[in-house]
């Protein structure tokens, strides 16, 4: 026997006032080797000793950075590093894949990885996948490693996500099963009319803006399809938007079936990352367009 030494948590280096302690963040992102943290306004004047001390904390790690919330039609977050080397762009390992991300250019979460893996085991053979915001293509990548698809349809508007998902298709050696457009998803429709296309799987990851997508996610499903549709939610809210869905279905002809409406992570005190698994089935008399 023999007393192993515990592992201190940065807390219990940094320096800071101890009546401030308490509102230091319980959590962070680390993608590759950067560390990604929000701090409250209380502290911010001490970002940059936090910042050395989850450095000296976390020996993978070799910058720290300061975030915003994201935002824009591109999903681009607000990066101020604080600490160690001065890089934005890294290598992110999940599920024996690997995804090179720059954080100031293009969304990634590594939180996630669990929800992609999830769905890359629901995916049958020969299925039609489109991600509507593929972002650097960790869902088509997943689903292409670990599931047998005919064909991803993999979009984003961001020409930097396009580009660093080029990259990580060849890297995770999908480039057979992975096609990638960049375009505003408003234009997915056409775009998939004109290959006479219809999917049978959609991933709706947007979670500020997936509701005003959600009819062009009907345009281009078959008559009966999955959609993993995500959005941030209160709790109040989530029954209200699962009738807004229905809503707008039965505009397009289409009834849903709500298989599953989950909790996926934290994103404000009141507000959660939600996701939801949606059968949608065409009205048997419905026109076909």
């Amino acid at each position: 026997m023999y007393n192993q030494k515990k592992t201190k948590s940065y807390k219990e280096i940094v320096k800071i006032p101890q009546n401030l302690k308490k509102e230091l963040p319980t959590s962070f992102d680390i993608i590759g080797n950067i560390l990604l943290i929000k701090l409250k306004d209380e502290i911010i004047k001490y970002k940059k000793g936090i910042a050395q001390a989850l450095l000296k904390n976390h020996k993978n790690v070799k910058t720290v950075c300061l975030i915003h919330p994201v935002s824009g039609e591109l999903r681009i977050r607000k990066i101020e590093i604080i600490c160690g080397k001065k890089i934005t762009e890294t290598v992110h390992k999940e599920y024996g894949l690997k995804f090179l991300v720059d954080v100031k250019k293009s969304y990634f979460s590594t939180r996630l990885a669990n929800e992609r893996k999830r769905i890359a085991n629901q995916v049958t053979d020969n299925e039609i996948v489109v991600d509507m915001f593929t972002g650097v293509a960790p869902f088509p990548i997943m689903i292409a490693k670990y599931a047998k698809p005919k064909i991803i349809y993999a979009f984003d508007k961001n020409k930097n996500a396009i580009k660093y998902s080029k990259e990580n298709i060849k890297i995770n050696n999908v480039l057979d099963k992975v096609e990638l457009i960049c375009t505003d998803a408003l234009n997915i429709p056409q775009y998939l009319k004109e290959k006479n296309i219809k999917a049978d799987r959609i991933i709706m990851n947007l979670p500020f803006s997936s509701f005003d997508f959600f009819p062009k996610a009907l345009q281009i499903i078959k008559n009966e399809g999955v959609i993993h549709y995500y959005e941030i939610l209160t709790d109040e809210n989530l029954e209200i938007r699962a009738k807004n869905l229905e809503e707008i279905a039965k505009k397009h002809e289409f009834t849903l079936v709500f298989n599953s409406i989950r909790k996926i992570k934290s994103y404000s005190p009141r507000e959660f990352y939600i996701g939801i698994d949606i059968t949608a089935k065409r009205k048997k008399d419905a026109d076909v367009a």
